[in-house]
């Protein structure tokens, strides 16, 4: 007796269309910016909204997280560079980063095309962390950018990642009243320190 499997692939098989078989289209190249690929990602930073920063040392990060957020009481850090004073150890249910003032993430990468970084569950440990923080700081070594979303796509490894977003700014939308407002799903501030 043939299964049900084998009786849909045979019938497959008898019903195949006859005639040229077309390749699949070829993706063209497209033309690359040829931009400084640090000052491209800066500038289309800061067109979403965002703001970056050279930083040298922790020292001197530590002191800018406290000049651009000095009423912060919650800071909560995944990246190894800083500690904050909420340890995402000691998190056992997401809802509990609802009070993060500064939330601290590496990014694995960044897209000068568009100012963007690439995150994964790794990065933040608790992807809430990403969404609940009411500012981001995100840590990004200069040499990690990449062009465009082409070599970003190409770099992204799925397979390994349960979780991945690409993120842009701090939230934003105009939905009502066509009048802007940040924060409204996600990071009221975006800023990327490039270390």
């Amino acid at each position: 007796m043939i299964s049900t499997k084998e009786h849909i692939l045979e019938a497959i098989r008898k019903n195949k269309p006859q005639g040229k078989i077309y390749p699949y289209p070829e993706i063209p190249s497209f033309p690359k910016s040829n931009k400084d690929i640090v000052e491209e990602f800066k500038d289309n930073l800061i067109l979403n909204a965002g703001t970056c920063f050279t930083i040298n040392s922790i020292e001197e990060g530590k002191n800018k997280i406290k000049e651009l957020h000095p009423q912060a009481k919650v800071i909560c850090s995944s990246a190894v560079e800083f500690s904050g004073n909420k340890d995402l150890s000691e998190i056992t249910d997401p809802h509990q980063l609802d009070d993060v003032d500064v939330g601290i993430i590496r990014a694995q990468f960044g897209v000068s095309e568009n100012g963007m970084v690439w995150l994964t569950e790794k990065d933040m440990i608790i992807t809430s962390l990403g969404f609940l923080s009411q500012h981001l700081i995100i840590l990004l070594k200069p040499q990690e950018i990449v062009r465009d979303m082409y070599e970003a796509y190409a770099r992204i490894n799925l397979r390994e990642n349960n979780y991945g977003c690409f993120m842009l700014g701090p939230s934003a939308t105009a939905d009502i009243g066509a009048v802007m407002v940040r924060g409204a799903q996600g990071a009221r501030s975006l800023s990327v320190f490039f270390m």
